[in-house]
């Protein structure tokens, strides 16, 4: 096999991965976007005195890189960081494969062991992108099946992770079922097991999942939820409209709907500029007008997203986070906020904790930390919050107020989940992609954390699109892309807690023990092998 074909091999790998990708993609071809690179592999080990040890790296790179820009090219409608999020993400993906051909190469006596270690490495991987500081896991793999939810059902057990550890399963069986019929590899029992295998592993989780969505019931438990969609231009309108406009557009449009059984209003995140220092918020004047209109309806309760700031008196001990005021002299923080505004006194507040890398979070090397780009007013890193708590309303029902980027992240969510949340009210502001796959794929993964944890989630978008999600992760609802609306409806809480939610990740830190375990090995061989050649020499 020639390196063109090689090559070609990996742009049939970036294109099957890519037609598999929500939300125009079918998953079922996630099931077999893996094979083109096991076959480089695999000529690569058995080829190894013509190929460095590196050179799976540069044979599936581009692979990974059409993958990334042909799914995620959006991204550059709203930061240039786009292309550092194409390119770093295919980098260490490419970079998996790798250690997965080294791990094969010293540890394996022949080219047919050690293809399991693909799974647990890919995973750990994923797994390190939900949690280290420039996470980007929107290709994690079990998000591929955002649109066809009802095969996932039992991501309720899982998580994403499960999702992943099928498609690789499957890329990895299926690959050796064709090695056999091609190459006569095995005899006849061996291919007809593994045949048997992956149809198995096809047939059995689609057809649970089915059986599991069409038994859940859920329980009548109705919270009735007002969402509002202003369509604010966020490049325009949004952060130039006078404060006291923006909320009468949100309220008015809120009004239409609201009734005497209304209990909560849902408004986008970043409705409120008006410079809310969260030390004095009695002086905002867009927060005084909710409290304002809460008081004449004793009833009712709002979510809102806010812009706010935080001055620090105590100047030990400041978070990395933290801005100094030249002109007052003062460190403070920026913070993107939702707020709960109620007829008490109070004003409960959730401060955003997963940040979008690149526009509201730059690591602090060096100037990185200073070049993230200004949307909405504030340059570089936000602060967040160390505990994740729901909001209560009405002295009984939690609800958990998410921030958009925040609703990727299943086990994040599950931390208002084990404090009591009973359903989700998700906030967000999907225009800065524009009218492209982005703002769908943010909607439809708010189905995969309804799944996972069996929460209703109200869904308030700014531009993009507003929805309800029920428990089986059913999209009701869904306002059109670009067009003000508010909806109403009332979605069911639920107390049961899912064994996700009680075990969270376990599939990713599982994967991770296994895989420092082999890396470690494989270091150790690597250093065995080199003393024993020097030894001979």
């Amino acid at each position: 096999m020639k390196k063109l074909h090689l090559l070609l091999l990996s742009v049939l790998s970036g294109i099957i991965f890519t037609v598999g990708w929500p939300v125009n993609g079918f998953p079922g071809f996630l099931f077999t976007a893996f094979i083109p690179l096991l076959i480089i592999e695999d000529h690569i080990l058995v080829n190894r005195n013509v190929y460095s040890r590196y050179s799976v790296f540069f044979y599936t790179y581009p692979a990974f890189l059409i993958w990334n820009i042909a799914t995620t090219w959006w991204i550059w409608n709203s930061t240039p960081a786009a292309v550092a999020a194409w390119t770093l993400n295919a980098l260490l993906m490419s970079i998996v494969l790798n250690v997965f051909h080294l791990s094969r190469r010293y540890l394996f006596q022949t080219r047919k062991g050690g293809y399991f270690l693909l799974v647990f490495f890919w995973i750990a991987f994923e797994y390190l992108h939900l949690n280290w500081s420039i996470t980007w896991p929107w290709l994690n793999l079990g998000n591929g099946f955002a649109t066809y939810y009802q095969w996932i059902q039992w991501y309720e057990y899982t998580g994403t992770f499960g999702g992943t550890f099928w498609i690789l399963t499957l890329n990895i069986l299926i690959y050796k079922v064709i090695k056999q019929f091609m190459l006569r590899e095995s005899n006849k029992h061996q291919f007809i097991l593994n045949s048997s295998l992956v149809l198995l592993l096809l047939i059995i989780p689609i057809g649970w999942s089915y059986y599991i969505y069409y038994s859940y019931s859920e329980t009548e438990r109705p919270l009735n939820v007002v969402l509002v969609q202003p369509n604010l231009d966020p490049y325009t309108e949004q952060y130039t409209t006078p404060p006291l406009e923006v909320v009468d557009i949100n309220f008015n449009l809120a009004e239409s709907l609201l009734d005497s059984t209304t209990t909560l209003i849902a408004c986008p995140e970043s409705t409120l500029q008006d410079n809310i220092w969260e030390g004095r918020i009695d002086q905002s004047v867009s927060l005084n007008k909710l409290k304002q209109l809460v008081k004449q309806h004793s009833h009712l309760n709002i979510i809102v997203g806010a812009s706010t700031y935080k001055r620090y008196f105590d100047e030990n001990n400041l978070p990395k986070t933290v801005r100094y005021h030249e002109k007052g002299e003062f460190y403070y923080d920026n913070f993107n906020t939702a707020y709960l505004i109620d007829n008490t006194d109070s004003i409960q507040q959730h401060h955003k904790s997963k940040l979008t890398p690149g526009v509201e979070y730059m690591p602090q090397w060096g100037f990185l930390g200073k070049i993230a780009i200004d949307l909405g007013g504030s340059i570089g890193s936000l602060g967040t919050d160390k505990v994740q708590k729901p909001f209560t309303i009405n002295d009984s029902v939690l609800v958990a107020p998410i921030i958009c980027y925040e609703s990727v992240f299943g086990e994040y969510c599950t931390r208002f989940v084990k404090k009591g949340a009973e359903a989700f009210c998700l906030i967000t502001n999907d225009g800065w992609w524009g009218a492209t796959p982005g703002y769908k794929q943010h909607l439809t993964f708010s189905s995969l954390r309804a799944i996972e944890m069996r929460r209703s989630i109200a869904r308030s978008a700014n531009t993009g699109t507003s929805a309800f999600i029920n428990q089986r992760g059913d999209i009701q609802q869904p306002t059109e892309y670009w067009v003000p609306d508010v909806i109403k409806q009332s979605v069911n809480l639920n107390s049961e807690i899912t064994f996700y939610v009680k075990f969270g990740n376990y599939l990713g830190r599982i994967s991770a023990f296994i895989s420092i375990l082999f890396i470690l090995l494989t270091i150790v061989f690597k250093l065995k092998n080199k003393k024993q050649l020097n030894t001979n020499i």
